[in-house]
């Protein structure tokens, strides 16, 4: 390593979650200067410091002071552009990058990323499986699963890298993987980005760094990502719930086809029925959809396609099926972190719903989704940080609190649904909030509320 332009550089990463903690274990295999700093106490950290021999850690904030002699900062998830010291470190000029920017630098492989407001998981989840039956090595990461710096080492040039992005590691990014998607942007995130102006200037990162030989795949169906194709270098192709692409997947009638880039031959091929697709609602069909562009614009054969899309059952936490108790289903819906991503959960349902909503506002819109909501749930629970005001949205709706009860927690939630769902209910936890309120990610709210349903 000590090639790397990074050998006996100091690096100041920020923050010490999922991703600052890769990054500390990876750049001192370098041979890099690192120092991490964290606005937590040593006594809040989870797991043993001496394992990141080499590593000086700062703990109870980020001071100016960090910055003297140092030749790059590195940000993880959590950490915002607009933090002082991240702006301190800008008007000095020193560089700024992430665990992303940084893998996809030095990695050897063909990447394929993808990036969007909703469907990001189960959409990168759906193309690795797809490419597994190719028989090439596949790995799958990023924003989800493993931080891929951590296995950069035994990444070889023949396989293949399929990559989850989020906004957060984009906004930074100078280099694009070969293969980029953008499923959708949607109102997200304006808490840390703004405007959806930043917003989206951020998922176009994705693309605007391609070559002429490289694939974008977009939405027909989302404006937003339309729009991006504007900005592509290289070829595009599209999928599409609602017409058909020349270039892409998408739905005719009852069937999923591929074309174009997509294809083994260029010609349209149907892949499926749009009955063997495992997951419910349609934008899991346009996340189908997407997968399928992607896979096979990364050389994934028809029929491996077809395979996956009749096993896949899903990922943990989105309309996750947790259990079924007195003809009572309990769905696990805990990514649903946006008003939008419960709109799309509602309208998956003809089912009575027991609506548990809530979490930590993100500075985003409520009316539409509890428009919806009043339309299709029997009750509403609001709990969490914006319980009371999904409570004052819904009496401005309705004109009444008859169909809304406030509780303070997610347990008290359950409890009240219990009480409230009759035979051929679905309780869904959708909450249209974060879970940075009461837990640490919404997987954790997630695995509460399984570990709640689990235990009644």
């Amino acid at each position: 390593m000590h090639n790397d332009p990074l050998f006996r550089k100091r690096v100041v990463v920020l923050g010490f979650g999922r991703q600052g903690r890769a990054l500390a274990r990876w750049l001192p295999r370098l041979g890099a200067r690192v120092v991490v700093s964290d606005q937590s106490t040593p006594e809040l950290v989870n797991g043993d410091l001496s394992a990141f021999g080499g590593v000086e850690f700062v703990f109870g904030g980020h001071p100016e002071s960090l910055l003297e002699g140092a030749d790059l900062v590195c940000l993880s998830g959590g950490i915002p552009l607009a933090l002082p010291i991240v702006q301190q470190a800008i008007e000095r000029e020193i560089p700024l990058s992430n665990d992303a920017q940084l893998f996809l630098e030095r990695c050897p492989a063909p990447v394929i990323g993808i990036t969007g407001s909703a469907g990001k998981t189960t959409t990168t989840t759906l193309v690795g499986e797809m490419l597994k039956r190719t028989g090439r090595k596949i790995w799958v990461g990023g924003n989800i699963g493993d931080v891929l710096l951590d296995v950069l080492d035994q990444i070889q040039p023949d396989d293949q890298v399929v990559m989850e992005l989020s906004s957060f590691q984009l906004e930074l990014m100078t280099v694009s993987p070969r293969i980029s998607a953008v499923l959708n942007i949607t109102p997200n995130h304006l808490d840390r980005h703004g405007t959806m102006e930043m917003y989206t200037r951020a998922k176009a990162q994705i693309l605007l760094h391609q070559s002429p030989d490289d694939i974008t795949i977009l939405s027909r169906d989302n404006a937003s990502s339309r729009q991006l194709e504007m900005l592509t270098q290289g070829e595009v192709a599209w999928f599409s719930g609602n017409e058909m692409v020349a270039d892409g997947a998408f739905l005719a009638g009852q069937r999923l086809l591929v074309v174009g880039c997509s294809s083994p031959d260029r010609l349209p091929h149907v892949v499926c029925e749009q009955d063997d697709i495992q997951l419910r609602g349609h934008h899991n069909t346009l996340n189908v959809l997407a997968a399928c562009a992607i896979a096979g614009a990364a050389g994934a054969p028809v029929d491996a396609m077809a395979d996956t899309i009749r096993e896949f059952q899903g990922v943990a936490h989105r309309l996750e099926v947790v259990r079924v108790l007195n003809d009572v289903t309990y769905v696990n819906d805990s990514i649903a972190t946006a008003p939008e991503r419960v709109v799309a959960a509602l309208r998956s349902y003809e089912e009575p719903l027991v609506l548990l909503a809530g979490g930590k506002d993100k500075n985003l819109p409520w009316e539409e989704m509890l428009t919806l909501a009043l339309q299709k749930s029997r009750h509403i629970i609001a709990f969490g940080h914006v319980g009371d005001q999904i409570v004052d949205k819904v009496k401005a709706l309705s004109g009444s609190l008859d169909a809304v009860t406030r509780v303070e927690t997610l347990a008290q939630a359950v409890d009240q649904a219990v009480k409230i769902a009759q035979p051929g209910d679905v309780v869904l936890l959708s909450p249209g909030g974060t879970s940075y309120d009461a837990y640490v990610d919404f997987v954790q709210r997630g695995e509460h509320f399984r570990q709640l349903v689990m235990g009644l």
